[in-house]
């Protein structure tokens, strides 16, 4: 498979990009490159491969959740500019 002109100025236009000539011959010869090594990788001997979602095994990294009791409210609150009911009292945002 190869690419035309026709095919980037089709693609430029779904992207409403306005391409001059040479850009179009530029952008042709480079897709026209990147197909060909992408031909190339179908040369290689895949059969005994095994099919993987990710080339590195995946491992979760995240601590385990333990219970731990939580601050006391006033201390929590001890530096709140405003509280109110236990909670931080803050400007309204919406009218």
């Amino acid at each position: 498979m190869s690419i035309t002109a026709k095919n980037v100025d089709h693609v430029a236009k779904l992207a409403r990009l306005q391409l001059s000539e040479a850009d179009t011959e530029r952008f042709t010869d480079q897709l026209n490159a990147i197909l060909k090594y992408a031909e190339k990788l179908n040369e290689l001997d895949t059969d005994h491969v095994e099919p993987t979602s990710h080339p590195m095994p995946l491992v979760n990294v995240m601590r385990e959740d333990n219970v731990r009791p939580s601050w006391p409210i006033e201390s929590v609150l001890k530096n709140a500019p405003d509280e109110e009911d236990g909670q931080f009292k803050v400007p309204a945002v919406l009218e």
